[in-house]
């Protein structure tokens, strides 16, 4: 048996405490090996990361790293958590979404969902998109709304939407102490979605039913997945969302609620995204800048931010959408250790349509897998004295806020939104988010590295789109969208031809001299619809004309290493030539040849080679 010393057990107390310099100097001997002469602090700034919002994650943190106080969860800043007990008592809420316009199959779909997992449920009413206003009673059949809180998302018939919502609770005997969920009002959201003029007076009008008469039910919701969806960086979703509450609160104060009622009003919305450590950063810094708007608005202890956390939908692939499922699970991660009351998680072929049953099981049990076996919701607040998650917390705060006066300064943000600021900054940043997808230096599994051009696609059943068309709203972006317009083409020619587009891959030299850039090579164009005709294994200058020929090829490229290139590249560039090749390539950088026209390599920008070879090759 083990016995624990007395003044208890330091398994590293007999070595020496290595200073930040030693570890620098380490970090230099590493760097030198690459080619890198840096030495001291710049040794450190090698590795890190430039983030957007003008943030850099550094490769090590240390107890230096300071940042504010966080104090405790139920209390102000809230940055911990909202909630004294956090999700620990119960977990979060698992909310499933469904647009389903069908009463019907809507109803089996949301039973199906209460009885394995999901708690509460996020659904489309009224309008052309959603299920009809008089279709809501049979959509709820067999669900115990006293139980299952409800998110409506009724932009075009809010008034009948919660009208008919009310009515079903007290026709069903469900106390309004006991009615859960949100109504769902977001005039602003909508004006962000379409182009039309927000008109507060709704939102208003149920936020002050709510206030009085329902306790447990929340009218107005702050959604930042529109600026999110226009390509917004995690400050600028952040300071928008901000700016979104305060001119809610200006109206519902204007309309005689106190501060407190206000916020309490109020559900934030926010996108969780693969990037694990932003979302649970971006989560805790909302709370944090909210506590210190209502601090500011003279209600301090209102400051308890209810946050509702969405797994990103520009994140989500169109091909290859089984590695949506390690997407989401990874944003659900994020949402849940960072604190979110409720997380909804996209199917993982929501991108594509109408999830079935299969994408719906998936999506609910990832919470619960988390949850349960992962035991993420054990613990309040699981990240908090990491040191880089809470110096990322204390910059994303500061970025996003600074963001925030910025559009006060603009006149707040209904004037920022039809002045086009608000367009113009989201554009901004995805332009430049959209030049590092082009170059994979953000890569997407699945479509800009590792993509399965053969893989038969998926289909679903089209999904009913509210905002399609809308002339006046902010676009709506993916991130595989530059790459899926090739992979488009790509199958066009496929349908017309009964082929896709080759690129003939010229191997020199044995396979350990050429079998990483084959492998570049092959992924490079793949990401295009562009299939690689990587046969005979290698090539030679007599043997490259009749290999072109017989793989139907009009492109080719080589590949080898650097010292093969100097031997053989122009010699068998010629002969490629002569066999009508219109255009090759050299994977890598190094030198200049006879005969070759461009070369790629890793940081190239992958879009605008793959447009130019499929407009030379005529593929529409």
């Amino acid at each position: 048996m083990t016995v624990q010393p007395a003044d208890g057990l330091s398994p590293a107390a007999e070595f020496p405490d290595p200073s930040h310099d030693q570890w620098q100097t380490l970090v230099e001997g590493v760097l030198r090996k690459s080619g890198k002469e840096v030495s001291g602090s710049a040794a450190e700034e090698a590795l890190s990361t430039t983030l957007e919002d003008g943030l850099t994650t550094r490769p090590l943190y240390t107890a230096q790293d300071e940042s504010p106080d966080t104090g405790f969860p139920g209390f102000a800043p809230f940055t911990r958590g909202s909630r004294a007990e956090g999700n620990a008592a119960g977990g979060w809420d698992v909310r499933q979404r469904h647009t389903l316009t069908d009463p019907a199959r809507l109803n089996e779909a949301v039973l199906g969902d209460l009885e394995n997992g999901a708690t509460s449920l996020w659904l489309t009413v009224g309008g052309p998109v959603g299920v009809p206003v008089d279709g809501l009673a049979r959509t709820l059949e067999g669900v115990y709304l006293d139980l299952a809180p409800i998110a409506l998302d009724a932009p075009a018939d809010l008034d009948a939407a919660a009208t008919e919502l009310l009515r079903l609770y007290e026709e069903r005997g469900v106390a309004k102490g006991e009615a859960r969920g949100t109504l769902g009002a977001d005039p602003l959201g909508h004006e962000a979605r379409t182009g039309v003029e927000a008109d507060l007076t709704a939102a208003v009008r149920w936020a002050r039913v709510c206030d009085a008469e329902y306790p447990g039910l929340r009218a107005v919701v702050v959604d930042a997945l529109p600026y999110h969806e226009a390509g917004g960086s995690a400050g600028e979703e952040l300071g928008l969302s901000l700016a979104t509450g305060v001119a809610y609160l200006r109206a519902l104060t204007g309309a005689g609620m106190s501060v407190e009622a206000a916020c309490g009003q109020l559900e934030f919305r926010y996108a969780a995204t693969a990037d694990q450590f932003l979302t649970i950063a971006k989560l805790r810094a909302a709370r944090r800048l909210w506590a210190r708007v209502a601090e500011a608005s003279g209600a301090p202890a209102a400051g308890a931010q209810r946050q509702h956390a969405v797994s990103s939908p520009v994140m989500m692939t169109r091909r290859d959408p089984w590695v949506n499922m390690l997407r989401t699970t990874l944003a659900t991660l994020g949402a849940g250790v960072g604190g979110a009351d409720s997380v909804t998680v996209l199917p993982f072929d929501h991108a594509l349509g109408l999830p079935d049953a299969f994408a719906r099981r998936i999506a609910r049990s990832t919470s619960t897998i988390l949850m349960e076996e992962s035991h993420l919701a054990r613990v309040i607040d699981p990240a908090g004295g990491s040191w880089y998650v809470e110096r990322l917390t204390d910059e994303l705060a500061s970025a996003a806020w600074a963001f925030f006066q910025e559009t006060e300064r603009a006149g707040g943000l209904p004037a920022a939104l039809r002045s086009g600021t608000v367009a113009e900054r989201l554009a901004a940043t995805w332009a430049a988010r959209s030049a590092k997808l082009a170059r994979r230096k953000e890569p997407i599994t699945g479509v800009s590295e590792f993509p399965q051009p053969g893989e038969r696609p998926v289909e679903r059943e089209p999904a009913p789109d509210a905002y399609a068309g809308a002339p006046g709203g902010l676009p709506r972006v993916r991130r595989d969208e530059a790459f899926e317009a090739l992979r488009a083409r790509s199958d066009a020619h496929l349908a017309a031809t009964g082929s896709r587009p080759k690129v003939f891959v010229a191997a020199l030299g044995p396979a350990a001299a050429h079998t990483a850039r084959v492998s570049f090579a092959v992924n490079l164009f793949g990401a295009g619809g562009i299939e690689a005709v990587h046969d005979p294994v290698s090539v030679e200058a007599d043997t490259a004309a009749g290999a072109l020929t017989a793989s139907g090829a009009t492109v080719a490229v080589l590949c080898s290493s650097d010292a093969l290139y100097a031997q053989q590249a122009e010699q068998v560039a010629a002969a490629l030539k002569s066999a009508g090749a219109a255009r090759v390539f050299l994977a890598g950088r190094s030198g200049e040849y006879a005969d070759v026209d461009a070369h790629v390599f890793a940081g190239c920008d992958a879009v605008a080679v793959l447009t130019s070879v499929l407009d030379r090759m005529g593929v529409a």
